[in-house]
């Protein structure tokens, strides 16, 4: 069905002008199409890159021959040919069959390789190969790796963790892989992470460049996955894999941005306040520690109106509080500052549970057992861009180093 790129209003005018509308024609092509149109491309793409057809002469790439019968193929098959024509820019249909008894264009890689007399087993693939020229046996295993126990997994481990809490914390998001989005080998780089086969992967090293069989650069990479082992892989495999897995996903960088300056700049608008309280309550256990027990969070209104009715909150446990600290934020994300926080104070929130006015139990979540000196460090970390490296010791009261 031929759909115009105008509304009617459009048509009409350029029909006055004398205009012929161009039209975009849709078609709807079968599963079965789309995959012989798919492996045309990557016959394509091979001449492109190599200026010349694939062959099928024994010795060659695998990949190479694997493509040289599938061309074979598809020059046999008048239905291939009339599918394919509107797509051959290079004139890939126009050569001579070398194989009459061919019979299909959509032969699987397996079957490919019966074609050129290479056996395979029965659960196997063209990354797992038996009976082939040995040059070819190490062509395709760059295409695979083999994951081995990772013998230096502590100093890795710490890492995973750091990333899991940036997750958590929205410091860092996951991106899904799509082939539209532009995402290129070059995107994967050392000290990226990302999820793939359900397991977040750490890239530990890149090695030097070398060129791949199709000409394309590729780079050996040494890859940590959070389970505690390792694999030696190409970059391409890397790609690849993520391109196949539905589920994968690329881990941003930390990019909270500078939460804090000392100096507001004209274009800055003030977004919140992070505020510290103390409490009035005399339930024993705040009246014994009331000066390392404080509640932290972030506001974007005043802090003295929201805690005009504090006695009458199980939020801010049933009493009034005093305002011990603020620090005013610029160009920040309120919820996501607030997460970070309570995050990584977490091992120092504090239980305790009080009565509302109706006399139901609530338990706040937003106290915690940790020095006012702590919570002036804390900020000052998030200013540098630091707190990431660091953890909370309480038992030292201190901001330890990971």
């Amino acid at each position: 069905m031929a759909k115009s790129v105008f509304t009617d209003e459009d048509d009409a005018l350029l029909a006055e002008l004398g205009v012929e509308v161009e039209t975009k024609k849709v078609v709807a092509r079968t599963p079965r199409e789309e995959r012989i149109i798919a492996g045309f491309e990557e016959i394509q793409r091979f001449v492109e890159q190599n200026d010349r057809l694939p062959s099928s002469t024994e010795g060659n790439d695998i990949f190479e021959r694997i493509y040289a019968t599938r061309l074979n193929q598809i020059r046999s098959q008048q239905e291939c040919r009339d599918l394919l024509s509107e797509f051959d820019n290079q004139g890939l249909l126009d050569g001579d069959v070398q194989n009459e008894n061919a019979d299909s264009c959509e032969l699987t890689d397996d079957e490919l390789l019966e074609e050129l007399g290479v056996s395979v087993g029965a659960e196997s693939d063209i990354t797992n190969l038996r009976h082939v020229k040995p040059h070819a046996e190490k062509q395709a295993a760059e295409e695979i790796a083999t994951r081995t126990v990772c013998d230096d997994f502590d100093k890795f481990k710490p890492l995973f963790e750091a990333v899991q809490n940036d997750l958590d914390t929205g410091l860092r998001k996951t991106l899904k892989f799509r082939k539209d989005s532009g995402f290129l080998k070059t995107d994967v780089k050392k000290g990226q992470f990302f999820i793939i086969g359900g397991q977040t992967a750490y890239v530990a090293e890149v090695g030097d460049v070398i060129k791949a069989p199709n000409g394309e650069f590729d780079a050996r990479l040494r890859v940590i996955y959070s389970n505690g082992t390792e694999s030696d892989i190409l970059l391409r495999s890397v790609v690849r894999a993520l391109y196949k897995d539905n589920a994968s996903r690329l881990i941003s960088d930390p990019s909270a941005g500078p939460l804090f300056s000392d100096v507001v700049d004209r274009e800055d608008s003030e977004s919140g306040t992070i505020y510290v309280l103390r409490s009035k309550s005399d339930h024993p256990l705040i009246a014994e520690n009331r000066d390392v027990i404080h509640k932290i969070g972030v506001t974007g209104g005043a802090v003295e109106k929201r805690i005009a009715n504090a006695k009458l909150d199980p939020t801010y446990l049933m009493a009034d509080v005093e305002i011990v600290a603020n620090y005013e934020l610029y160009n920040i994300n309120r919820n996501r500052l607030e997460k970070v926080l309570h995050k990584f104070l977490d091992n120092a929130r504090l239980e305790i549970e009080v009565s509302d006015r109706f006399g139901n139990p609530v338990k706040p979540k937003e106290w915690f057992l940790v020095p006012l000196f702590i919570i002036d460090d804390v900020v000052e970390k998030i200013k540098e861009g630091t707190l990431d490296r660091y953890g909370y010791d309480i038992e030292s009261a201190s901001l330890v180093e990971k």
